[in-house]
């Protein structure tokens, strides 16, 4: 399997351009719980391109994003470059390179199953402050309406190693696990995106696990993603919804 820090490295455009964003609710959400304290950094562990960093940095948070993937990295240097209190550091889950009991909150947007849990769990107490917090976040795509239904059988169709990656493979049971003795908590938002067809071939194109485009399987892929944009597009565009699921809370 495709080593998981250069997965993304030749879709970086698509993912800045198709990839969901995360509900603004959930830094209240973690400021309610104490998780997020004013003046302390936050580690946000798998940063990619950015789309997880600025939902705390729009709130005036200091974000270390952690990310091992240079083109990346680079890039959420650049997306991000008007926010000051950003800094995009070269390192992984398991070895961030962040000095011990510096933050107040780790984060890791759309990448915790990409981790080496045993490993990154060590690390996360490392650099932790006593009493910090962990919330891992993803942006669970739904199947509720006939096309979404349809969606998720072309990508198991075309989609290259997708049942092996897919961070459903990580259930509840191993996020407890993770965070025992300590407890864990589940919040989930509502969330959803409008596409085009183009919009919507370039978000099926931000997965690592599709073909690439003019790459092997990529004709048969696109034929299909058309018909059935156009079997279920109402005004020329289509929705899917997400179900945001937010885990919070403390390892002892």
């Amino acid at each position: 399997m495709q080593n998981s820090t250069l997965r993304f490295s030749n879709r970086v455009e698509d993912y800045v351009k198709y990839r969901p964003h995360y509900p603004a609710a959930i830094i209240p959400l973690l400021e309610q719980q104490h998780l997020l304290k004013p003046g302390l950094p936050v580690a946000d562990i798998g940063s990619g391109t950015g789309i997880s960093a600025e939902l705390f940095l729009q709130k005036g948070y200091t974000v270390w994003g952690i990310e091992p993937n240079v083109e990346m990295r680079q890039k959420s240097e650049a997306l991000l470059q008007s926010y000051p209190d950003f800094k995009a550091i070269d390192g992984t889950a398991e070895a961030t390179t962040l000095p011990d009991h510096s933050v107040a909150l780790v984060a890791a947007g759309q990448a915790f199953h990409w981790f080496n849990r045993e490993q990154c769990r060590r690390e996360f107490k490392r650099i932790l402050k006593p009493g910090g917090g962990v919330a891992l976040i993803w942006n669970e795509r739904l199947t509720a309406t006939a096309f979404e239904k349809d969606y998720e059988e072309l990508i198991v169709r075309h989609g290259n190693q997708y049942q092996k990656v897919d961070h459903r493979n990580i259930d509840d049971a191993a996020i407890e696990a993770f965070f025992a003795p300590g407890t864990v908590t589940l919040s989930v938002f509502n969330n959803q995106q409008v596409f085009t067809y183009e919009g919507l071939e370039g978000r099926l194109l931000s997965s690592s696990y599709m073909p690439v485009k003019d790459g092997p399987g990529y004709t048969e892929m696109v034929a299909d993603l058309k018909a059935l944009f156009n079997q279920y597009q109402t005004g020329n565009q289509v929705i899917i919804h997400y179900a945001t699921k937010v885990y919070w809370g403390r390892l002892s």
